[in-house]
């Protein structure tokens, strides 16, 4: 008898002591250990690896996670496969980056219908058969760019110039808002006139750099170029400068990343660059939300900021460069 009211007299002491402690401690220990798999469009392109960066930090504050990076090598049938996989191995929840929004359309409704929740990063996919997507909006973006490359042409009504445009894929949504968004303002400005028709650099820095080389060879009058993201500015502007040219051009990208983006515009090699904010953080965070059993919203939209020579400095300094 004696030995059963001590071993309850030390439970009891054992749950006075372990009740405070849970009381503080955070929720993410407090909960079973969740498996999330992303699927990644590549690990090349540097806001890619930014956005992994991002994401791997953010899964280091939540010990309950186990994170699964799968990385796509920029294939759609890759990242369908990859996406299966998960299914099969019932994680709890998937994040996805498509790299084409139609091809991986069918996969995330697959997973929805396995119910696995999935969370769309980025580019969006041709259904409504989703959790959540998270990213910034491509068509303000563009707008922002476009605005800027009337400012820099000579102003609303007065702007003139022509402007080659690099798009960074036919087949990806990302790259038609950046444009739409873009045209909003220099269509409206009869003096701006465009050099090519739609021609994709797949974000890619050489591919880029050979579309402009074939630009300068052609035209002789070359005023402004839109690459649809840093590298594919950054291309442009290095087939400029070999060939010459590139005092007489400004160069617009887009993503901003600090050491990308803002260096060359601080070093003037870009005119400017528009921040495309990276959503693996809060990713993560909302796919969390949603494994607890909380509503989450159907959209998030993270925001902007046009960079230029006069603020680039502050963006550097900021993140140590």
């Amino acid at each position: 008898m004696n030995l059963t009211r001590r071993h309850f007299a030390k439970l009891a002491m054992a749950a006075a002591f372990i009740a405070p402690l849970a009381l503080h401690m955070p929720n993410a220990l407090a909960k079973d250990k969740y498996i999330i798999g992303f699927s990644q469009t590549t690990t090349v392109e540097p806001w890619r690896v930014q956005f992994n960066k991002d994401l791997v930090a953010e899964a280091k504050n939540h010990p309950n996670v186990e994170l699964l990076v799968a990385d796509g090598q920029d294939k759609t049938e890759k990242q369908v496969a990859d996406v299966e996989n998960f299914i099969r191995q019932e994680v709890d929840a998937i994040l996805i980056s498509p790299k084409e929004s139609a091809g991986l359309t069918g996969v995330v409704e697959k997973a929805m219908d396995a119910g696995i929740p999935v969370i769309v990063l980025d580019r969006n996919v041709d259904t409504d058969k989703f959790t959540q997507w998270i990213g910034g909006d491509n068509v303000v973006i563009g707008e922002a760019a476009g605005q800027h490359a009337v400012e820099l042409l000579g102003g609303k009504g007065k702007a003139k110039g022509t402007v080659v445009e690099i798009w960074g894929g036919l087949g990806t949504q990302a790259s038609h808002d950046r444009s739409d968004g873009f045209h909003k303002y220099t269509d409206a400005e009869k003096g701006i006139t465009y050099l090519l028709d739609k021609q994709s650099g797949d974000w890619k820095q050489d591919q880029a750099y050979n579309i402009m080389a074939t630009a300068l060879r052609n035209h002789e009058d070359i005023k402004l170029v839109y690459g649809h993201n840093d590298p594919m500015a950054y291309g442009a502007y290095l087939a400029a400068k070999d060939a010459g040219r590139e005092k007489d051009i400004l160069f617009l990208g887009v993503d901003g990343l600090p050491n990308e983006g803002v260096q060359w515009v601080n070093k003037g090699e870009l005119a400017a660059t528009f921040l495309y904010p990276t959503p693996g953080a809060e990713g993560l965070r909302q796919a969390l939300k949603v494994l607890a059993g909380e509503k989450v919203e159907k959209k998030i939209v993270l925001g902007t900021e046009t960079i230029t020579k006069e603020n680039a400095p502050e963006i550097l300094k900021k993140n140590g460069l």
